[in-house]
């Protein structure tokens, strides 16, 4: 298996560069940039075609999600993974409404953000260990069971078929190949269910989908 393709974005150049060996080092990576000025992002993301863009949340010039939906509106769709300091409940929220595929701490230990960061490249959702009682929590304000299961119910089955891939964590283009499908196709549906559903991003139905399978339901 080929070594996952990362791009770091980050202001302060030590924690940049020193992430950056350890993601290669100890990690096996294939760091294929790493950028401190936020404008140079898009140019290195469609140079590189990375497998997952690392971001810093906090900028001078901007916000990591700031930047994340600046991509997305030029349609650039390199998952993304948040690294900060910010353990801040309204941070992990925001970042989970823009689709982020992770939400990482820069106190945790090395081996774990090493780790962490490979399985987002691979696909995985991932929240540092510290964040999941606030990820609870904000779980716990979605959809109750009878709600959940009514907006289930509101799907095609093409629709569930195609959540049942979001909850993998899986992009529209291995969405579209499992299917055999367009990409555009994907991207439609997608949009049908996070309406349908009253959600905003693809993390939320992700989790939405794992809640409803863990209750049985289908």
């Amino acid at each position: 298996m080929a070594a996952p393709r990362i791009v770091l974005v980050d202001d302060h150049a030590l924690c940049r560069n020193g992430l950056s060996d350890l993601l290669r080092l100890r990690g096996g990576m294939d760091v294929v940039a790493a950028v401190g000025d936020p404008e140079q992002v898009p140019a290195a993301l469609r140079e590189h075609h990375p497998d997952l863009v690392v971001l810093d949340l906090r900028m001078p010039s901007t916000d990591g999600l700031s930047l994340l939906r600046r991509l997305r509106a030029e349609g650039i769709e390199t998952p993304a993974v948040i690294l900060t300091m910010s353990d801040s409940e309204v941070d992990l929220s925001a970042a989970l409404r823009a689709g982020v595929r992770g939400y990482l701490l820069k106190d945790m230990e090395p081996e774990d953000v090493i780790a962490a960061i490979g399985n987002a490249a691979r696909g995985e959702l991932t929240v540092a260990p510290a964040m999941t009682l606030k990820l609870a929590q904000l779980l716990q304000s979605g959809p109750r069971g009878g709600d959940r299961r009514g907006l289930l119910a509101s799907l095609t089955e093409r629709e569930r078929e195609i959540l049942d891939h979001l909850s993998r964590g899986e992009s529209n283009k291995t969405i579209a190949r499992a299917l055999d499908i367009s990409h555009d196709t994907v991207k439609l549906h997608v949009r049908h269910i996070l309406s349908k559903l009253n959600l905003s991003s693809r993390v939320e139905a992700a989790v939405f989908a794992v809640e409803a399978r863990s209750a049985g339901m289908r």
